[in-house]
């Protein structure tokens, strides 16, 4: 199975036994939407859902942490989506949250996962069926399992504005990344990690809510000066939408990408972190 899949391809294998659509919709507050409610009005036909908010660490100190490997496997269990399993995820939301589920997915040992491109807004538009009610399936085993290589925490990145081992890339606007637009979660700083480069996740799409093409998507990366030959680390406001930059990067055949899950709600609200502003130009010496 691709990492990306069309609506044709969803509808051709929809009632196969080892198939799993799920939905990762996950709403902004200011959105004023409820992801939960949405599902059971109506979604693809067999899928379950996900519930985002509430798959993270709650004990954690900064918002969206990801789980814990037996947190993350007993929800699948309890979802349906066991060891084997092809699973096509879908959403319905702005900041694109099928790639958050596609990211911890992977992160914790699934190897069959794909988003479905354009997601339920596309499937809706050709006029394809949907379900409403819950959906639930039988229990399936998934093997906790969890690749701690994969992201990547505040000392890593404070360590890397020295080495410049990695290079940076921040999914948030390119006025929050500036610094012209200020943040809207309260005691955030503005700016951005020093020495990154920004490349908006609206940027990725087609106007139909699509992925661009793999030339063009190589393009957006070329042009914002990302070395496509070294690795990187996604970052953006609270490690949602720098899965959207890293699953663009998988598309183009780049694996070497890692998330700093707490990203900006966790650099910007500490006063020790080195804060850069304006747009992105070359990295500064340590202290700068």
């Amino acid at each position: 199975m691709e990492s990306l899949v069309s609506t044709d391809w969803l509808a051709n294998e929809m009632g196969a036994s080892d198939l799993r659509i799920v939905d990762a919709s996950k709403h902004l507050p200011e959105a004023g939407r409820d992801a939960a409610a949405e599902y059971l009005a109506g979604h693809i036909p067999g899928a379950v859902f996900l519930n985002l908010d509430d798959l993270v660490d709650q004990g954690a100190p900064v918002e969206n942490t990801l789980p814990s490997a037996e947190k993350f496997a007993s929800r699948m269990q309890s979802l349906g989506l066991g060891d084997g399993s092809r699973i096509v995820l879908y959403d319905d939301s702005a900041i694109r949250t099928a790639a958050r589920a596609w990211f911890m997915l992977r992160m914790f040992g699934a190897t069959n996962v794909a988003i479905l491109d354009g997601g339920i807004a596309k499937w809706r538009a050709e006029g394809r069926p949907l379900e409403t009610g819950q959906r639930t399936l039988r229990h399936r085993h998934y093997t906790p399992w969890r690749d701690e290589g994969q992201v990547r925490d505040k000392v890593q990145m404070l360590a890397n504005i020295a080495s410049e081992a990695e290079q940076v890339i921040d999914a948030r606007g390119a006025g929050r990344f500036t610094g012209e637009v200020a943040e809207t979660r309260p005691g955030l700083a503005s700016g951005h990690i020093p020495g990154s480069r920004n490349v908006p996740y609206t940027g990725l799409f087609q106007v139909d809510g699509t992925f661009k093409d793999r030339a063009s998507l190589r393009r957006v990366f070329l042009d914002a000066g990302i070395d496509l030959s070294r690795p990187v680390v996604t970052s953006c406001g609270s490690g949602v939408t720098a899965c959207v930059v890293a699953f663009a990067l998988h598309l183009i055949g780049k694996d070497d990408v890692a998330l700093y899950d707490g990203s900006w709600a966790e650099w910007g609200a500490d006063p020790a972190t080195p804060k850069a502003q304006g747009p992105a130009g070359p990295r500064p010496t340590v202290g700068a």
